[in-house]
């Protein structure tokens, strides 16, 4: 579940009056994957420090820390550092994958691949698997979709995801379930995939869920 705006401006005012540092974790959520750069946007919120990493460069392994310029300048030199940080190479990739992002215009089509999935969603959840498609959320491209066993009860339907994620493997598509219950599936398909594969994945999709449902 997103968290709240109001609970980040929350922590943020408790931050500021206790003197205590705002960390934003980025690494997943980061490079457009919630429709902005970074999902800590949608709330409106300034951290102090954010964590940044995967999405940076297309894949290739690097990672990386973003502050204010005080908490930076704080650290001696050579001092902050990671197994993963400071490699020309990988800091070459991370730049031209940025540049990708920005011509490819990835941040509107992760706010619109969102739409789609929840569009898609809820329509498939209705005609194939009434009352049993709880909830559908997220943030641009980065979601989930949670499965119960009624709506009266919201009892989480572990089984049925996992039956759910079987079919669509045999199918040749990879579903990843989640969730304190293991009751949801995420979605975080690569920006760059063509509306094509989108698509084909989603009809998948749909067919894993048919098949699930009628062996209950």
């Amino acid at each position: 579940m997103p968290v709240p705006p109001e609970m980040m401006q929350g922590l943020r005012a408790i931050c500021d009056t206790h003197g205590i540092m705002l960390i934003a974790d980025e690494i997943q959520s980061g490079f457009g994957r919630t429709g902005t750069w970074f999902a800590i946007e949608h709330s409106g919120v300034v951290p102090d420090l954010i964590t940044v990493a995967k999405s940076m460069a297309g894949g290739y392994p690097i990672a990386g820390v973003i502050g204010r310029a005080e908490v930076m300048d704080a650290v001696i030199p050579g001092g902050l550092g990671g197994t993963y940080g400071g490699n020309p190479v990988a800091c070459a990739a991370a730049l031209a994958a940025i540049e990708v992002m920005e011509q490819e215009a990835l941040l509107p089509r992760s706010t619109a691949l969102g739409e789609h999935f929840r569009e898609r969603f809820a329509d498939i959840g209705a005609r194939v698997s009434p009352f049993r498609m709880w909830d559908i959320r997220g943030l641009g491209a980065m979601l989930a979709v949670e499965f119960v066993t009624d709506f009266e009860t919201a009892a989480p339907d572990a089984a049925l995801t996992k039956a759910v994620v079987d079919h669509a493997l045999k199918r040749g598509l990879i579903l990843l379930a989640c969730g304190m219950h293991g009751n949801a599936l995420r979605i975080m398909v690569p920006l760059t995939a063509s509306d094509a594969i989108i698509d084909e994945g989603l009809a998948i999709f749909e067919a894993a869920l048919s098949d699930a449902m009628a062996e209950l």
